[in-house]
């Protein structure tokens, strides 16, 4: 198939299976991918999980991070183990001379107030590598966005107007709302602050922390949801902003969980791309032809909450597109 050229060899998947991951599984669409190449975003893989592919995947985008630099993390709720750890990412944050950038959480736990928030990260070593912003440790704003079908706007953290570039650096895994998180969760979700997560999760019912719970929207909504924020953020950027997930520790928990389940599958490397909605499509598609069993834990986890209509809603709104050119860096 096209889309997995110079990549690693994949397992033959299911035609259902291939079109959850949203590999395409008829000949019209392998038809149509050679007739419009152009559509194709390139996304840059390697299995070296170190500081140098860190590195490798950031320069092969070509993208240079410059001026006041964010780099979006999850920064991991105490007790959990599975986030992406300073000394993975510190010559990247170094190189870049990049803040690293967070906001408040909605449910409580050791970061959902700044001053916690900013010891969690001390905790965690982030501290000793870069500057860390809680950015709405002095409030929100309100962004723009395109799809107003659930949300009306984005409401982000004050600060992201502070800067010029973003380094959008995901720890891909499992999540219990969304079914997985990549790039498109940690710039809809992570960017937003904790009212802002409010008014995601309920589908634009409340901005009100104390009234989430009660608000849950309907499962789609949702995701859709987090697709419209993730496009006002990127349309903030434009072209100054890189995305890239890296697929260690694979639990079908997130890094917000305190006490994450253990990954049943091995590591498969890092993932970079200038196109969000690609890289989330390759980044999924590279559990679902991973040979080992234990993927499949992952995968009941991302298709019980339809977790894959995230990349849909955001390829349908114009963020980017789920047809994508792996370029494996490991085979050059």
């Amino acid at each position: 198939m096209k889309r997995f050229a110079n990549v690693v060899p994949m397992i033959c998947l299911t035609a259902a299976t291939l079109s959850a991951a949203g590999c395409g599984s008829s000949s019209k669409k392998a038809q149509a991918e050679e007739q419009e190449p152009a559509t194709e975003s390139v996304v840059y893989f390697t299995r070296d999980i170190s500081p140098a592919g860190l590195m490798r995947v950031y320069e092969a985008l070509g993208r240079k991070a410059e001026g006041r630099v964010a780099i979006k993390i999850s920064t991991g709720e105490p007790g959990g183990h599975n986030y992406l750890k300073p000394e993975l990412i510190g010559d990247l944050v170094r190189t870049t001379g990049g803040t690293i950038v967070e906001c408040n959480t909605a449910y409580g736990g050791r970061r959902s107030s700044t001053e916690e928030h900013l010891k969690a990260a001390e905790e965690h070593g982030f501290t000793a590598i870069a500057r860390v912003d809680i950015m709405d440790a002095e409030g929100d704003m309100r962004i723009p966005v395109r799809d107003t079908t659930h949300i009306k706007y984005d409401l982000v953290g004050s600060h992201l107007a502070d800067y010029d570039f973003m380094i959008n650096l995901a720890h891909f895994k499992g999540h219990a709302m969304g079914g997985f998180g990549g790039v498109l969760k940690n710039q809809s979700i992570g960017v937003a602050s904790a009212a802002g997560k409010a008014y995601i999760h309920t589908a634009g019912k409340t901005a009100d922390v104390a009234q989430l719970w009660q608000n849950i929207a309907e499962q789609d909504a949702f995701l859709e949801s987090m697709a419209a924020a993730a496009q006002g953020v990127a349309d903030v950027f434009g072209d100054r902003i890189i995305y890239i997930n890296v697929l260690n520790n694979l639990s079908v928990d997130c890094d917000c969980d305190s006490s994450p389940e253990d990954p049943r599958m091995s590591d498969i490397g890092i993932m970079a791309s200038i196109d969000p909605v690609a890289l989330d499509q390759a980044s999924v598609d590279m559990v679902y032809a991973s040979p080992e069993e234990g993927k499949s834990h992952l995968i009941e986890r991302m298709e019980s909450r339809h977790g894959i209509h995230t990349v849909e809603h955001a390829a349908k709104i114009g963020l980017g597109s789920r047809e994508y050119r792996l370029v494996d860096l490991d085979a050059r």
